[in-house]
């Protein structure tokens, strides 16, 4: 397996940049026979929003940069013209062996938690020897540099990030996709896990717009519930319980205003 590439080492480097969401919101706590977790939610719903009309995604679109045949003097032509165009010092450096490495920005867009383990010391108290992790949902919008090689697989990447956040969930949960926006719409596509990341962002240049990487759960149709533990799913029978006290509760004050009106309409009316 490549491993992820640092200008100095081995050691993938990155730099974080979180949104202005702030976590709070719901929390509880769950107990089982081997682990103890607690989940910090701080999203207002369990499903993703209703896109917008715009905002159209098609899957499997293919991206002919994907494809090309790159010479070892078209790819020193291509770092030469990416270095050209960006203003900060995310710069690709071109290796003897005629690979290179570069930065690549990687958005997080999850609907649902991730767990890590506790902190190591737990305010001074003894381990009862219960296996403890925590879960939380990402603030929103945040993304992270993440360094890497023209080797490095997609697959790498997601397991580079989650082990750098010390994120526990399998890796096979999430899959890493690319979003490109033309012609006032916005494509995503998934990535295979042996494709080359920082090839494509070679390619399609430092523009964002043009081509951009998203991580997301890892979808087949449906959610494989049986990939979380039993605390998770409590918790998210918490949320989905919440969500539908909300939604009687919307329906009833809907309907009563409507009754309240109508019975003032008949009130204030006067016999034909």
């Amino acid at each position: 397996m490549t491993n992820v590439a640092n200008s100095s080492d081995k050691t993938p480097s990155f730099e974080m940049t979180w949104g202005s969401s702030t976590s709070s919101g719901y929390c509880s706590e769950e107990e089982s026979d081997s682990e103890f977790e607690q989940f910090f939610t701080a999203r207002t719903s369990f499903f993703p929003k209703t896109r917008k009309a715009n905002d159209v995604v098609k899957k499997d679109e293919q991206v002919e940069w994907g494809k090309q045949e790159l010479t070892t003097a078209d790819i020193q032509q291509k770092v030469k013209e990416y270095n050209a165009q960006i203003n900060s010092n995310l710069f690709m450096n071109m290796n003897k062996d005629g690979s290179y490495t570069g930065f690549i920005k990687v958005q997080f867009k999850l609907a649902r938690p991730v767990s890590v383990p506790p902190p190591k010391k737990d305010g001074g108290r003894k381990s009862s020897g219960v296996r403890r992790r925590t879960s939380f949902y990402l603030p929103k919008d945040a993304s992270k540099h993440l360094h890497i090689s023209s080797r490095t697989s997609a697959r790498e990447v997601i397991e580079a990030l989650l082990k750098k956040f010390t994120v526990v969930d399998n890796p096979g949960k999430f899959a890493l996709f690319e979003r490109s926006e033309r012609h006032d719409q916005v494509y995503v596509r998934k990535l295979s896990d042996d494709e080359r990341p920082l090839r494509l962002r070679l390619c399609s240049g430092p523009n964002e717009k043009v081509l951009s990487f998203v991580l997301k759960e890892n979808e087949t149709g449906e959610v494989n519930w049986h990939a979380f533990s039993m605390p998770e799913l409590k918790n998210f029978m918490r949320i989905l319980q919440r969500e539908e006290e909300e939604h009687i509760k919307q329906i009833v004050q809907r309907y009563t205003l409507a009754r309240t009106k109508m019975r003032e309409a008949l009130a204030g009316s006067t016999p034909g």
